[in-house]
């Protein structure tokens, strides 16, 4: 039991450490001993009621006293460890409040690049992924382009040590087929990822960044392709973009297209931007080859699909008003921050 003796040794000894302590964490401690939820004078102040009727005002008026002589003590003592390492660092306020450092932004390729995957995956799309550098036959053969085939000269080609077989891929159209060869039909992916071209100028650069999809069912249309293109277009640019498709050739679908929206610029009224036509082209796409389908050992008899690919520099410019992809890359901060 609590008596007045043992009250008053308490205090002695918590004054005590408080007057040694160094720094704030050893004054933290010394609070937390004595004042904290178990501490050594809170738990006198729990027992009170446990006390003889004669004790009870003389060992809570004391009690509460020398938890404000503590507190007190505390304070006092805080005080004089900030004053001490003040005088540590001569010239610097402590009360000042410290410089804010400006976080980082995603760069704005990658914005877009979130943004469009966003789109397709809620479409239902899946995302795969594969090397950057390829092997001729995933970059080219597979996707029905053999060594002597013209479309070769469309995709000027960053080959490695004078290796034909291995390079830099030009497409991520190899990842389509490293898919098809590890799973089977049905089959929704998009891939994005960086490509590489020898080629640069204003809307051009050696490295770029492209997102290829593909879709593998048994009763795929070109329906359902002009039908997501169109969703993805309005998503991307607005519900009000209209679209158009024209045919064109790729050696991996057939048919092929291309897809223009109304220009983002003149809403379609003619412009500079777009040559006076209104239109603008986005991405290529067509329902895959049979020898594509073949190269993977897919039936072309049982299954069909549709394959599509844009370039995210491509949609960013038209986004943003941009009329040079360089200064995606040439890490201006006034042209970052805008982003």
């Amino acid at each position: 039991m609590v008596d007045e003796k043992k009250l008053h040794a308490l205090r002695e000894e918590a004054l005590a450490e408080i007057a040694a302590a160094r720094d704030e964490r050893a004054l933290e401690a010394c609070r937390v001993k004595y004042l904290g939820r178990k501490g050594q004078l809170t738990n006198v102040l729990k027992s009170i009621a446990q006390l003889p009727p004669e004790l009870k005002p003389i060992i809570g008026r004391l009690a509460n006293q020398f938890k404000k002589e503590i507190e007190a003590a505390l304070r006092q003592a805080k005080e004089e460890i900030k004053k001490r390492q003040e005088e540590t660092l001569p010239g610097i306020d402590l009360t000042l409040p410290g410089r804010p450092y400006p976080l980082g932004k995603l760069h704005p390729i990658t914005q877009v690049m979130v943004e469009l995957c966003d789109i397709f995956l809620r479409m239902g799309f899946s995302i795969a992924s594969g090397p950057e550098v390829e092997l001729d036959y995933y970059n080219f053969e597979a996707l029905n382009i053999p060594q002597d085939h013209p479309a070769r000269d469309m995709q000027a080609t960053f080959y490695l040590s004078g290796d034909k077989g291995v390079l830099l891929r030009t497409h991520t159209s190899p990842i389509q087929i490293r898919t098809m060869e590890r799973e089977r039909p049905p089959l929704r992916i998009i891939a994005p990822g960086k490509v590489y071209r020898c080629d640069s100028d204003v809307t051009h650069t050696p490295m770029f960044h492209q997102i290829e999809g593909l879709m593998v069912d048994k009763d795929v249309s070109f329906a359902d392709l002009k039908g997501i293109l169109t969703l993805f277009a309005q998503e991307t640019f607005g519900s009000e973009t209209r679209v158009r498709f024209r045919p064109s050739y790729f050696p991996f679908t057939e048919p092929s297209v291309e897809m223009d929206i109304s220009c983002v610029m003149c809403g379609g009224e003619g412009c500079r931007v777009c040559g006076q036509t209104g239109w603008l082209e986005i991405l290529g796409a067509g329902m895959v080859h049979p020898n594509v389908f073949r190269a993977v050992g897919y039936d072309p008899e049982e299954w069909v699909g549709f394959a599509f690919g844009l370039g995210v520099e491509r949609i960013a410019m038209l986004k943003y008003g941009i009329n040079d992809i360089r200064l995606f890359y040439e890490n201006h901060l006034r042209f970052l921050e805008q982003f």
